[in-house]
């Protein structure tokens, strides 16, 4: 039964960790000019570069992404990227910030501008998906050490060396490792 229980907890933990890994689709509730502060919206969300903008609009508007000085000046004569259609979903790509406009004539001075700040995946905070609760994490508990067995001696023990040249291609590699490992230990700790 215990053996159940560590299973079941480390596919468990195994899980929410990659969920924690998984990209996140930022949603512009009203990409309009009715007055929404969307740099209080940026401020408040996390952007990495596995994550989306979704932009939902009607077709009297537009995205377009431009460089600072085309934020700056709302000026779509440069753009980096257009979109129409009512519906668009930017990929965040590269790490940095990313400013998007509507292209309409007065309607980025009215207030249809977004500059948000992109991270990279691999150093971000994971962003809490909707919908759940944070939990702290609790330390597993600790045993005291076993006295060493007596018997065999170093020269009667078995010759185990470890392997070399073993570098990891990714930090993603490092990441799912740790993630087993830490799965692992909450199994065996829980099975105690």
């Amino acid at each position: 039964m215990a053996m159940v229980k560590a299973v079941f907890v480390a596919v468990a933990a195994v899980v929410a960790l990659a969920q924690l890994a998984a990209a996140v689709d930022h949603t512009v509730a009203s990409w309009d000019a009715s007055g929404t502060d969307y740099s209080a919206w940026s401020a408040a969300q996390k952007f990495t570069t596995k994550d989306s903008i979704v932009f939902n609009y009607a077709a009297s508007h537009d995205v377009v992404e431009v460089s600072k000085a085309g934020y700056d000046a709302c000026s779509a004569s440069t753009p980096v990227a257009s979109y129409k259609g009512g519906k668009t979903a930017v990929k965040l790509a590269t790490a940095g910030k990313h400013y998007f406009i509507c292209g309409v004539p007065g309607h980025c001075a009215a207030g249809m501008k977004l500059a948000v700040n992109v991270v990279a995946a691999s150093t971000a905070t994971p962003a809490k998906p909707r919908g759940q609760r944070s939990v702290a994490p609790v330390a597993a508990p600790v045993s005291a050490p076993a006295p060493a067995p007596e018997g065999p001696t170093d020269e009667n023990m078995p010759n185990v060396s470890s392997p070399t040249g073993s570098t990891p291609s990714s930090a993603a590699t490092i990441g799912a490792k740790a993630a087993v490992a830490l799965a692992m230990g909450m199994a065996v700790a829980l099975a105690m």
